[in-house]
């Protein structure tokens, strides 16, 4: 079972029905607005102005940046989160998983590279001792791809397992656009080609390191040293 340093932040829970649950709505479609539109993380108070609902009833709903975003970021990933898959296929779960939810980071980039960049920010106010809100802890996506890897553990020790499942984190999510679309100038369809490629390559190479025998794992050292006694042995 995976296990994270922190806490996943959780949204906050809208109201069900009636004005609250209008104003709810109303204040997170605004900041998802302002996130597509100008790429800019807003300030609770700003998403409240530009909603012209008052800041006292917009904190109520949204106490900090961190509440909004992670109700934004829910609100765009939230079928991503409930997908589940009965292949018995660990490769196929993969590609499954891929092709069905990166069109939707495409959709919501502008969001998901908002969240992204508050959590970084974040990091650095955490370091130097001047985060004053909650922090924005991200990684519902270690629970996605575990799953999705499910039907592969059998097939490996827990350490190759893990160190799968550590580098599918790496290439699932908004971290490929980031890097393939800023740095390479790929467009959205290579991206999604290029990050189902590199999972391909993961997974192949975890079960390259699976099938090896203890035998081949030793160190050159350990192996030197048992030659040579078995040299002095006569054997």
């Amino acid at each position: 079972m995976a296990r994270l340093k922190h806490k996943l932040s959780e949204p906050p829970l809208p109201p069900e029905r009636g004005v609250k649950a209008a104003t709810f709505r109303l204040l997170l479609d605004t900041a998802m607005t302002i996130i597509q539109e100008s790429g800019h993380i807003p300030s609770v108070a700003e998403a409240a102005a530009r909603s012209k609902v008052s800041r006292a009833t917009a904190y109520r709903y949204f106490p900090s940046r961190s509440a909004l975003v992670t109700a934004v970021i829910d609100s765009s990933l939230g079928p991503v989160r409930k997908l589940a898959s009965a292949n018995p296929n660990g490769r196929d779960r993969v590609h499954e998983l891929f092709l069905q939810t990166f069109p939707r980071f495409k959709e919501f980039e502008a969001q998901l590279r908002a969240a992204a960049q508050l959590s970084l920010e974040q990091w650095g106010l955490e370091r130097a001792g001047l985060l004053e809100e909650e922090p924005y802890r991200r990684g519902h996506r270690v629970r996605i791809l575990e799953h999705a890897i499910e039907p592969l553990a059998p097939l490996m020790s827990p350490a190759v397992r893990n160190r799968l499942h550590h580098a599918l984190s790496v290439v699932y999510g908004i971290e490929p656009y980031v890097i393939l679309k800023d740095i390479w100038g790929l467009g959205d369809r290579e991206v999604e080609r290029t990050a189902l490629w590199m999972a391909d390559a993961l997974i192949d190479a975890a079960l390259r390191d699976a099938e090896q025998k203890p035998a081949r794992r030793r160190p050159a050292k350990a192996n030197g040293a048992r030659a040579t006694a078995l040299a002095a042995k006569g054997g």
